[in-house]
């Protein structure tokens, strides 16, 4: 088994709290909407490859300007070398802004589900979707309402085996497919700097993450 993918979520300007956990992580997110002001100056600063995301908020994000100046700041990322940039795939205008996203890096398509995990056939329309619309890579995260939406979402990724897929379930009872996710071919799976510091309900700490994927090693 490859070394399942950790991304840590930046969410402050807490520098010396990122700089800590960058030698056990492969990718940063830096979360434009949760940062503000000066998120450039983080972004700047780091060592690994970073997914640019400014999340809206009706899938769990706190981006309170308008779309236009939402894609403006992402593409202001693009040119400060993001490696991926995440826009939701219900944002509109997709068909024009994903072709600027992909002459200069990796396409994410994310959907979130705050509420629940929907069946897996409508989960697989979904990802279906991201491709058709240009996806480099599909996230799909759901919010997990008993322990069997762990495994309807973590199975996903079997059923695209050629595509990469983020796909796990938020919540308590979520916590099983996030560290999964990346043990049987997900991209990645996300992590907190610090605790106290989560994007996202249910989310491990880096070093929390780190150590149990050292532990399945042995």
């Amino acid at each position: 088994m490859e070394k399942p993918s950790i991304c840590a979520c930046i969410i402050n300007k807490d520098i010396e709290a990122v700089a800590a956990v960058e030698p056990l992580v492969d990718f940063f997110e830096v979360r434009i909407d949760l940062i503000g002001e000066g998120w450039q100056a983080v972004a700047e600063r780091l060592n690994k490859p970073w997914i640019a995301c400014n999340r809206i908020a009706a899938e769990g994000g706190k981006w309170q300007g308008s779309e236009a100046r939402r894609k403006e700041e992402l593409l202001k990322a693009l040119q400060l070398g993001a490696s991926i940039i995440d826009i939701e795939l219900s944002a509109p205008n997709l068909n024009n802004f994903v072709p600027l996203i992909k002459k200069k890096a990796k396409c994410l398509l994310s959907f979130h589900n705050p509420e629940k995990t929907p069946p897996p056939d409508e989960l697989k329309k979904i990802i279906k979707s991201q491709l058709a619309a240009g996806a480099d890579i599909c996230k799909l995260v759901t919010t997990a309402t008993n322990t069997s939406d762990n495994l309807t979402v973590t199975k996903l990724t079997a059923e695209f085996p050629q595509a990469n897929i983020i796909a796990f379930a938020m919540g308590p009872l979520g916590l099983t497919s996030r560290i999964l996710s990346p043990m049987v071919g997900g991209f990645l799976t996300y992590a907190s700097v610090k605790k106290g510091a989560e994007s996202a309900p249910g989310q491990l700490t880096v070093n929390e993450l780190y150590n149990l994927y050292n532990l399945v090693k042995q």
